[in-house]
C-alpha cells in the first residue's frame, strides 16, 4: 500500500480495507469531473468546462454512496442531517424494524473508530474538499481573484463549499470550541500529501477566510438554480461559524443574518407552507421553489432516488423505512413543549397508541399523501432555509445584549406560528435565550439544525419516553458520544494521526 497518500487517494485506499480490490476504488473524483489540467487549460477560453466541475461537487452532495460505504443511510448532506437529528436527541427512533440507525441513537458506534459510521461523514466532506480544491486551482489558487466575471463566481462557489465541509467537519468531529486543540487536518491543494491535525483556531480561520472570499466573489451572481451557493448562502454559512467562535464574532453573525433578512429577497414559509392544512398542494418541504428555502436542489426523476435517499429515510407518504417499520418521531419531552395553539404541533401524528406516533405526517409529504406511495423520488431537497437566519440572528442578538432586536426577531417567525406573540415582551437573559433555542429546535425539526444549536449553545437534552435507549438519561452538548471519531482507515493511512483522535 502506497504511503505517499493524497486526500482523496486516501479515501480510496480506505475503502480497500472495506470491500475487495477494484479499479473503482481508485477513482479520486467523480465523473462529472474533467481532470484539473484539462479545467485549468480551458479555464481562461471556456468558462463552462469549470461549471461542469462545480455541478459536479453539486451533484456530490445528494448521490448515493458518498460516504464510501453504500448503505441505506449513506446518501449526501441529508444523510448527515439524520445522523446529527439523532445524536442531538430531539429525534427519536421509536420503533426499528430493519436497524439503520439503531446504534449510532445507542452511541455505540461514535464511540468505536473501526466503524464504517465514523468514516462516513469523513469521507464525503473530505471527498467534496478535493474537489473544490481541484477547482480553486485550476483558476489559479486559494489567492487568486480570476479575471472573467464567470470564473470568479466558480471560484466563490468552490471556496464556500470548502468553507462549508470544514464547518461541518468541526462540528461532528469535535466536542467543543477550543482554539488550541488540534483536530483537523487541512488540504488546500489537491496534491498535498497526508497532513497533520490543525488547531481549532487555523480550521475556523480557513473556514472564515473561505467563506469571506466567497461573500466577495459572489457579489452580483445570479444563479441560475437554488442548488449553487450564492451571496446570501456563503453568508448564512459564516454566520453559522461565527455562532460556534462566539465573542466579538456574534456582531459579525449578527451583521451577515440581518443583510440576508433584509436584502436576500426570502419570505418566512407560512402556516399552510409549514403544516398540512387540507390542501396537498401546498407546503411538505418537497419544493425548492418555497420562498423560504435559501438553499436546496431540484430532484427530479433522472437523479434515480428511491429508497436510499433523505425522502426514503424520513417520509411515511414514501417507500420508506418510515413506513415500513424504522420510525423516526419527534422527541416526545420537545413534543411535550409545543404549546397547543401553536400550528406546528399539527405536523406530528398525536396517537399514542398508533405506531405513527409523533411522526412528521403533516410536515413532511408527498403531494399525493398515499402510505408508502412514492416510489422514484422527485421531491426536493432544503438545505437552509431563512428560518434559520432570523433564529440564528435572534440568539447572537440576545448573546451580545441587544436584546430589542432578539425579540424582535423572534417574533416575525412566531407571529406565523401561534395567535399571541406578546409573551416574548417579558423574556430576558437565559429565559430569552432559552425560547430562542427552543424554537429553534421546534421549527427546524428533522432538518438537520438541531445538532448546531445544542452545541452552539453548549446544552443538554433529556431524552424522552419514545426514544428506544437512554431514555429519560440527560446528555450534554459535549458529551464524546455526540461526536464521531476520526475513522480507522484515516489512522492506518495518515502517519501524523494517531488512535487519540477526539
Amino acid at each position: 500500500m502506497m504511503k505517499k497518500i493524497y486526500i482523496l487517494s486516501l479515501v480510496a485506499v480506505a475503502l480497500l480495507g472495506i470491500t475487495s480490490c477494484s479499479d473503482d476504488f481508485l477513482e479520486v473524483q467523480p465523473t462529472e469531473f474533467l481532470s484539473e489540467s484539462q479545467i485549468a487549460e480551458a479555464a481562461e477560453k471556456n468558462p463552462d468546462v469549470v461549471a461542469g466541475s462545480v455541478s459536479g461537487i453539486y451533484t456530490l452532495m445528494f448521490e448515493t454512496g458518498t460516504g464510501g460505504v453504500g448503505g441505506h443511510d449513506d446518501f449526501g448532506q441529508k444523510g448527515y442531517d439524520i445522523f446529527s437529528d439523532f445524536l442531538s436527541s430531539d429525534m427519536a427512533l421509536s420503533i426499528s424494524t430493519y436497524g439503520w440507525y439503531r446504534r449510532t441513537t445507542e452511541f455505540t458506534t461514535t464511540t468505536d473508530f473501526t466503524n464504517n459510521v465514523n468514516y462516513m461523514p469523513w469521507r464525503y466532506y473530505y471527498r467534496l474538499i478535493r474537489s473544490a480544491n481541484s477547482v480553486i486551482n485550476a483558476l489559479g489558487g486559494n489567492d487568486v481573484v480570476p479575471e472573467l466575471e464567470e470564473n470568479k463566481y466558480l471560484m466563490g462557489q468552490a471556496k464556500a463549499i470548502r468553507g462549508y465541509c470544514y464547518f461541518y467537519l468541526t462540528q461532528f468531529y469535535t466536542t467543543d470550541y477550543e482554539p488550541t486543540a488540534e483536530i483537523l487536518p487541512i488540504y488546500t491543494d489537491p496534491q498535498q500529501e497526508n497532513q497533520p491535525k490543525s488547531t481549532t483556531a487555523d480550521v475556523f480561520a480557513l473556514i472564515e477566510k473561505d467563506l469571506t472570499d466567497a461573500i466577495d466573489l459572489l457579489d452580483n451572481f445570479q444563479r441560475t438554480a437554488k442548488n449553487e451557493v450564492n451571496k446570501y448562502v456563503a453568508e448564512g454559512l459564516l454566520a453559522y461559524a461565527y455562532g460556534v467562535m462566539g465573542g466579538d464574532k456574534l456582531a459579525q453573525a449578527k451583521a451577515l443574518t440581518n443583510d440576508i433578512i433584509t436584502n436576500g429577497g426570502f419570505d418566512l414559509m407560512t402556516e399552510d407552507e409549514v403544516v398540512y392544512t387540507g390542501d396537498p398542494s401546498i407546503g411538505g418541504f418537497r419544493d425548492v421553489n418555497t420562498s423560504g428555502w435559501m438553499w436546496g436542489v431540484d430532484i427530479t426523476l433522472d437523479n434515480g432516488l428511491d429508497l436510499v435517499s433523505w425522502w426514503g429515510q424520513m417520509d411515511l407518504f414514501t417507500y420508506s423505512y418510515q413506513w415500513a417499520g424504522d420510525r423516526k418521531a419527534i422527541d416526545e419531552g420537545l413534543f411535550n413543549q409545543i404549546p397547543e395553539d401553536d400550528v406546528r404541533k399539527g405536523q406530528f401524528y398525536p396517537d399514542a397508541s398508533s405506531g405513527y406516533y409523533l411522526l412528521p405526517y403533516n410536515k413532511f409529504y408527498t403531494a399525493a399523501r398515499t402510505v408508502g406511495g412514492q416510489r422514484n423520488v422527485e421531491t426536493d431537497y432544503v438545505y437552509m432555509r431563512v428560518a434559520e437566519m432570523y433564529l440564528l440572528n435572534a440568539e447572537v442578538s440576545a448573546k451580545s445584549g441587544d436584546e430589542t432586536t432578539a425579540k424582535a426577531r423572534l417574533k416575525d417567525l412566531m407571529s406565523l406560528r401561534v395567535p399571541d406573540v406578546t409573551y416574548i415582551d417579558a423574556l430576558s437573559g437565559q429565559a430569552l435565550l432559552d425560547e430562542i433555542y427552543l424554537q429553534t429546535r421546534i421549527e427546524l425539526w428533522g432538518e438537520g439544525k438541531s445538532y448546531l444549536a445544542m452545541k452552539r449553545n453548549k446544552a443538554t437534552t433529556v431524552r424522552g419516553a419514545n426514544h428506544l435507549s437512554h431514555v429519560g438519561e440527560q446528555i450534554p452538548y459535549n458529551d464524546d458520544r455526540l461526536t464521531f471519531e476520526i475513522p480507522q482507515s484515516e489512522i492506518q493511512n495518515n502517519p501524523y494521526i494517531d488512535s487519540g483522535n477526539k
